[in-house]
Parts: structure tokens; C-alpha cells; sequence
């Protein structure tokens, strides 16, 4: 961890932070690109709901596996030329999507999206590590997180209207641009330390990143990290990326507009309880996951199911309660990374990160997938089969991931605590019959 010498003046700290958090609402935005377009894009693919979730898997899955090299590269090289490649990837990838007319093609546009939207989230963090006192990490990793999301609005509405005001190309060629010129940006602006700050030990070789891997993983706090950015996040994802809309309209009938409202209303729960978490997670760096994380995560499966079981479609206040605690799913995972610097050393800080952050879109990509496989398995595959029955299945399929979530929050939650010695180990059970001399 360093801090911004005397010589860095503020306004320059919080414009190389907010140049970063720039290119990540941009990034957020490709990343969610398909979210209000997902009818368009099954009429122009002619796609369908396996084939659409496709789509979102393929891309998450390489954004999820690029997470880790990316987190080695960023160790190895620092943010600046990272991120710049990343931009510059999702650009190509948004050309290809723009003239794409046909399955093969599309993938192929999404696995470069994925791929470069895979630099830009840890690059920004990798900088606020640096250039920001510890005292300020977790607010500022709250603001930038939530001020990234913001990239959902841009895709759920000004996307959407540009697309029906012009044509597919024109649309997605747009975001192709806006992501040459954040490229130039972050390469003149965006730097890995303050200036006069000195290196404390630089990773030069792929010994040296092998190691690193190998003792973030074995580090029972960045498991903890793993299954906290696991856990609250896969339902935002699932329900951002894909089948929020089409299961807000189709499904509980909604109009386009009141669809929209209910997709914002994400965003601005996390807008507002991003700080309130941030600022709890670092007054109570030892509770976070009791205090934080899981109560938003069992908010969320008892919403879900109250929303699941409604006899008839569900009212608006109880689609808007949703919206809410599935928005908090956001800023709730964020946690995770003040796991990270909490136990991690700064030459491995951003695999450790990797590591992380490949969770929650694991259970995202698991997520999607699981609900397009189940609305085909069901009949209803395609937007004119979709039921708002077929849509309360398939939504059960978060069950099992919350689990195996909540599951390794707790194991891992208790081995870290007793690494550190914040709990005493458990006295080993007398053997049944007798005593242990019998």
C-alpha cells in the first residue's frame, strides 16, 4: 500500500481516479451492451434463449478466466499499459459486433469484449491501491464500483434509444469509438503510483508470478474474497446481463418504460448504499462478512422467492423491493476486495484481486446459463414462447449457486478468523464410548 506523496496535488489524484472509473462505466456499458437489446438480438441472430444466454456465458466465461493472467499482468507491468490493451480489444470486438451478422461472428465479438473488459475493473483498483491512504481504500473502491454500474443505465436506455433512432452498426460502432478515445485517454493520464513513490518489490519473472498465484490462493482470505464477490453478486448479474428485461416485460408484463425503471432502480440502490457499506467496512474490518455480506444475500433469496411464489404476476412495490436488494448485490460484493488488501502484499495485490474478482462472474456466467437451459427445457426458448411460469423455474435455478456461496463465505470465514487468531480452534470431540485411553 503506498500513499500520494505531498508533491501529488489532490485534484490530480482524484482525476487520474475519476479517468479510470471513466473507462470502467465504458467498460460496464460493453459488458452489458445485449442487456436492452436482447429482443433485437434474437431477431437479428435468430436466437434462440439457449443461444442468447450463449451469448453472456461465453463472454463472462472469458472475462472470468482472464482474470487471474490479467491479475499477473497488472502485478508484472502496472495499470496504464493493461488497461490501454483491454480498451483497445473491446473496441475491435465492437467493430466485429456492429457488422456481425450471424451466430459464429457474434461469439467471436464477445469473447473480445469479454476479454478486454477483463483489464479495466482491476486496473482501476490496482490504482487506488496506490495512489489512496488505507483510510480512504474501501470508500473510494464503494465509489468506484458504484459509479462504474452507471454503465448499466448507458446500455438499458441511451443504447436502446440510439439503436431504435439509427441501425445496429451505428449503435455498436459507437461504443467502439467511445473506447479508441478512453484508450488515448488512460494512455496520458492513467499511471500505476504517484510520482517519487519507489516500488517496494517488483515482480520480474514467472517464478516470481507463479509464487504469486500459488500463496494468494492458499491464503484463506482470499478464498473468503473469492466466495464474498461469488455469492451477492450472480443474481445482479444474471438479471443486468440478460434476463432482467425480458422477464420484467414479458413475464410480470411491464412496459417498456416501467421495465426500465425497475433496471435503474439497481443501479441507484447501489449508488446509495455503496458509501453506507463502504464506510462499515472499514469501521469493522472483522465483521464484514456477518455485518455485510451475507445479510444482503439472504435479503436476496427471500425476495426472490416471495416473488417467485406470488400467485399472479407481482405488484410493482414488491418488483421494486427486488430491484433493490438485488442492486445491493453490487456494493456488497465489493467487500471483497478490502479482503484483499487487508491480506495481501503489494507486489501480488492484483492476482489476489484476480482471483476475486473471477468469482463473481463465475456464478454469474453459472446463473445465466442455468436459466436459459431451463426455460429451454421447459418450451420456452424463444420470445414468443416466454411464460412468466417458465421465468419462476428457471429463476430457481440461483438456489443451488447461493448455496455453495453462503457455504464458503462461512468455512472460509472461520479459517481465516482462527489464521489470525481472532477465534480459538474447535476442541477435538471425545470418541464415542469411552474415554480415548479405552
Amino acid at each position: 500500500m503506498t500513499t500520494a506523496p505531498p508533491t501529488v496535488h489532490r485534484w490530480w489524484l482524484w482525476f487520474v481516479w475519476a479517468v479510470g472509473v471513466g473507462a470502467y462505466v465504458l467498460a460496464v456499458t460493453n459488458r452489458t451492451s445485449l442487456a436492452a437489446v436482447g429482443v433485437d438480438t434474437a431477431v437479428r441472430f435468430e436466437a434462440d434463449a439457449s443461444t442468447l444466454s450463449l451469448f453472456a456465458v461465453i463472454q463472462l466465461a472469458v472475462y472470468s478466466g482472464m482474470q487471474v493472467p490479467v491479475g499477473l499482468l497488472l502485478d508484472r507491468f502496472g495499470s496504464r499499459p493493461v488497461m490501454v490493451a483491454g480498451m483497445l480489444v473491446m473496441a475491435s470486438g465492437q467493430v466485429i459486433m456492429a457488422f456481425a451478422t450471424d451466430v459464429g461472428v457474434a461469439i467471436l465479438a464477445r469473447v473480445l469484449i469479454g476479454a478486454g473488459d477483463a483489464a479495466i475493473f482491476p486496473g482501476v483498483l490496482r490504482v487506488v491501491a496506490a495512489w489512496f491512504p488505507e483510510r480512504q481504500a474501501p470508500l473510494v473502491v464503494q465509489l468506484t464500483g458504484i459509479i462504474g454500474q452507471l454503465g448499466q443505465l448507458v446500455s438499458v436506455i441511451p443504447l436502446a434509444v440510439l439503436l431504435r433512432a439509427t441501425t445496429w452498426t451505428v449503435a455498436f460502432g459507437a461504443l467502439a469509438g467511445t473506447c479508441l478515445l478512453f484508450a488515448v485517454l488512460m494512455l496520458a493520464v492513467v499511471n500505476d503510483r504517484p510520482p517519487g513513490v519507489e516500488v517496494q518489490r517488483k515482480v520480474v519473472s514467472s517464478a516470481d508470478l507463479r509464487q504469486g498465484f500459488a500463496e494468494s490462493w492458499r491464503h484463506p482470505g482470499t478464498r473468503l474474497g473469492f466466495w464474498s464477490h461469488f455469492t451477492p453478486p450472480l443474481s445482479v448479474n444474471a438479471f443486468i446481463l440478460l434476463w432482467g428485461y425480458p422477464f420484467l416485460t414479458v413475464g410480470e408484463g411491464l412496459s417498456p418504460a416501467a421495465a426500465s425503471t425497475v433496471m435503474s432502480v439497481i443501479v441507484l440502490a447501489g449508488l446509495v448504499a455503496g458509501p453506507v457499506i463502504g464506510a462499515l467496512s472499514h469501521r469493522h474490518p472483522f465483521r464484514r462478512s456477518r455485518m455485510l455480506v451475507l445479510p444482503i444475500v439472504w435479503a436476496q433469496v427471500a425476495v426472490w422467492l416471495a416473488v417467485i411464489a406470488w400467485p399472479t404476476a407481482a405488484p410493482i412495490w414488491l418488483l421494486l423491493l427486488l430491484a433493490t436488494v438485488v442492486g445491493l448485490g453490487g456494493p456488497g460484493s465489493l467487500v471483497a476486495f478490502d479482503h484483499a488488501r487487508a491480506f495481501t502484499p503489494s507486489h501480488r495485490l492484483s492476482t489476489a484481486t484476480g482471483i476475486i474478482n473471477a468469482g463473481g462472474f463465475i456464478a454469474g456466467l453459472a446463473a445465466i446459463l442455468a436459466i436459459g437451459v431451463a426455460m429451454d427445457l421447459q418450451g420456452a426458448g424463444t420470445p414468443d414462447t416466454y411464460s412468466l411460469e417458465a421465468f419462476r423455474i428457471a429463476f430457481l435455478t440461483q438456489v443451488p449457486l447461493w448455496a455453495i456461496g453462503i457455504t464458503g463465505i462461512v468455512v472460509e470465514r472461520r479459517r481465516t478468523r482462527l489464521l489470525l487468531g481472532l477465534d480459538r480452534p474447535r476442541p477435538p470431540r471425545a470418541p464415542r464410548g469411552g474415554d480415548a485411553g479405552d
